[in-house]
């Protein structure tokens, strides 16, 4: 089976900082990939890499079975990638919770009628369609965070990417985002340092040691906190 995703030898630098170095990666339909390490390593910029926000300096980037070198390549298959940012300020610009929501399925040709659907449908799988025509940014943290979510689901993406998706959520909340992220049939990528959220919905981790992606293992016991650690690398 094709990846959905794939990085082939890809470096990312920042002036003449070098951020990541020849990484590989490799995402196919149903996986749920971690990718872990430490804060300032390059997860964020891996991720804004996939979807074309950061490009690399050197390397290739692969969605969907497409070599994608230039912003119109990135753009035909964002819609189909669904991006939860770390900030939900950030990602939340429209008036009302429904027009922030219908966004995404407008852009992708729906009429009108079926994008505010899909958008009350995606909030009411939440939990959260009695928030519909509130004010975005009058919400609390972990409202924005599940409004952001329930854009990303009505546009019915193939793969999610998330960004520490539980930080600044309270418990009820948490409790809906994970149900949700449960009962999504895609791909997805994650970053967060919730040890218990990694090890519930992660099907393997990648981490990232020393500017380079490298596989993941876990170690640990049921009913406690688990850890990825890397594989040790051969230096010859």
């Amino acid at each position: 089976m094709s990846a959905l995703i794939s990085l082939e030898n890809v470096s990312i630098t920042r002036g003449a900082t070098s951020v990541l170095a020849d990484v590989d990666l490799s995402l196919a339909a149903g996986e749920r990939l971690a990718i872990v390490g430490p804060n300032g390593a390059g997860k964020t910029t891996l991720l804004r890499t996939i979807v074309g926000l950061e490009r690399p300096a050197r390397g290739v980037v692969r969605l969907f079975g497409t070599a994608c070198a230039d912003e119109r390549a990135f753009r035909r298959f964002r819609p189909r990638i669904g991006f939860l940012f770390q900030d939900s300020d950030d990602q939340l610009f429209c008036p009302s919770v429904i027009e922030d929501v219908s966004f995404g399925p407008l852009n992708m040709g729906c009429t009108a009628d079926e994008a505010r659907r899909r958008a009350q449908a995606a909030l009411d799988a939440l939990a959260i369609g009695h928030l519909a025509e509130r004010i975005s940014h009058r919400l609390s943290g972990g409202e924005k965070r599940l409004v952001c979510l329930a854009g990303l689901l009505a546009m019915q993406p193939d793969v999610l990417m998330l960004d520490e998706p539980t930080n600044g959520i309270d418990a009820e909340n948490g409790q809906r985002l994970r149900a949700a992220l449960h009962a999504f049939p895609g791909a997805m990528l994650l970053i967060s340092h919730d040890d218990h959220f990694i090890a519930e919905l992660a099907t393997r981790a990648m981490v990232i040691h020393d500017r380079r992606l490298l596989p993941g293992e876990r170690h640990g016991h049921r009913h406690v906190h688990e850890h990825w650690h890397v594989h040790p690398v051969d230096p010859s």
